[in-house]
This record gives structure tokens, sequence and C-alpha cells, in this order.
């Protein structure tokens, strides 16, 4: 059925929100980036197409998502320990991002969330199987 996912998300400033994921350690696929956008890789089959808002707005007829005051979305990533949770977050909010929620550690789920420098929401998450409540 599906094969890959492509999260589109409207950007202020292309160039800043480049160098924001790239401090996160994230790449980009060059053969989709332009003045316009770029493809965020996030995983083997996952991917952020960063679009500048000007270029998001040809693809919809609905007002963009004022991320000031509204929360249109919040990306949620599944990372492989607690520690890259930890480490995740703490190079966004070196990086100019900011917290966005409290840490939640449920012993067999560990998530923390930040907001990015356009105002979107991300989750870092860790989740052991082998912990998680028979309930």
């Amino acid at each position: 059925m599906t094969k890959q996912i492509f999260v589109n998300l409207p950007v202020k400033d292309l160039k800043k929100t480049i160098e924001f994921f790239t401090k996160l350690d994230f790449t980009f696929n060059a053969q989709f980036t332009d003045e316009n956008a770029t493809c965020m890789i996030i995983g083997e089959n996952i991917f952020a197409m960063l679009l500048v808002e000007k270029f998001f707005k040809t693809f919809t007829k609905k007002e963009i998502c004022d991320t000031a005051t509204s929360t249109e979305v919040i990306v949620a990533l599944s990372v492989e320990s607690k520690a890259k949770v930890d480490e995740l977050y703490e190079k966004a909010l070196k990086a100019g991002g900011s917290q966005s929620n409290e840490t939640q550690d449920h012993g067999w789920m560990y998530v923390r969330s930040f907001q990015d420098i356009n105002g979107h929401l991300w989750e870092m998450f860790y989740i052991d199987m082998s912990a998680m409540p028979k309930n």
C-alpha cells in the first residue's frame, strides 16, 4: 500500500529552517531542494517537505495555520533510546527551538517535545515494548 510518507510544512525562512534542522543532524535531498522548498530526510521512507509559505499556499485554498496561536499538527518521531530523545531535544533548544511540553516519562515510554523556529510542534519519543503495560 503506502510506500513513503511526505509531511508538508510551511516555513517562513527556508535557509534558517535548514540550518535549524541540520543542527539536529537531519539531512536533505538535493534533488527536491530549491529556493521554494527542501526535502528533509527523517527516515528511509519518511520525509518532511519544508515549503516557503508563499509556495505552500499554491497547494491549498485554506489559510496557513498561525503557529503562534494554533496547533495544526504534532510530528512525533520514534527514536532508538531515551538518550537519543534527550540529545535531539537539547540540540533543538540550542538551535533556537523552545520547549513545548514537560518531559513525560511513563517508564515504558519517554517523550520530549519542542517547537521549531517556525512554531511547528515535534515530539521525540522512545518506547520500550518489553516494559509496556499488559492491559
